[in-house]
């Protein structure tokens, strides 16, 4: 659907981390999307109620806002987190740097396993040093350690303050 609409989205929370790391459950999916006020109606018509609950109101708070909206499948419980991109220089690097791959038969627009891990570090450090985060980054570099370009990953380390857990994770970490 947002191919079709040609939306600028990234897979990114658990789903993205499961897919490089450690699988994990979720009932939920995280998107960063570019998108505009003209991609409200085409995704209104494409998610109808009753089988989903999607707010028209919600959705241009995010785009006013640069916040989110959820999509609810209403049987399911399944939701999908429409976070809206922000014009920081880390997400126009990895946004840059995204990359189609072939996930349980979907194509998907996913992030680079060293975007996965800042990500997931940030998180952890707004989260209050949140423990889930962490670890889903710690089993991104344990998969990938080897061939992750350490210099991009120090430089954003350093650039999203996250240099202490960029360095903890490297020192904890099982042997690649």
């Amino acid at each position: 659907m947002l191919d079709a609409q040609r939306i600028e989205y990234l897979v990114t929370g658990s789903l993205a981390s499961s897919v490089y790391g450690e699988p994990r459950a979720t009932h939920d999916i995280d998107l960063v999307v570019a998108m505009n006020a003209a991609a409200i109606a085409p995704l209104l018509e494409a998610f109808p109620p009753p089988e989903f609950y999607l707010s028209e109101a919600a959705m241009h708070e995010a785009l006013a806002t640069n916040g989110m909206f959820n999509l609810l499948a209403t049987a399911e419980g399944d939701q999908v987190n429409f976070w809206m991109r922000t014009d920081t220089p880390f997400n126009r690097s990895r946004f840059a740097r995204r990359r189609r791959e072939e996930v349980l038969g979907l194509s998907l627009q996913l992030p680079s396993p060293e975007d996965v891990i800042l990500a997931k570090l940030e998180w952890s450090s707004r989260a209050g040093g949140s423990s889930r985060q962490y670890v889903d980054a710690l089993r991104v570099y344990e998969v990938y350690g080897v061939t992750l370009d350490r210099e991009y990953l120090e430089r954003w380390a350093r650039e999203l303050s996250v240099a202490d857990l960029w360095h903890r994770m490297q020192a904890e970490a099982e042997p690649l």
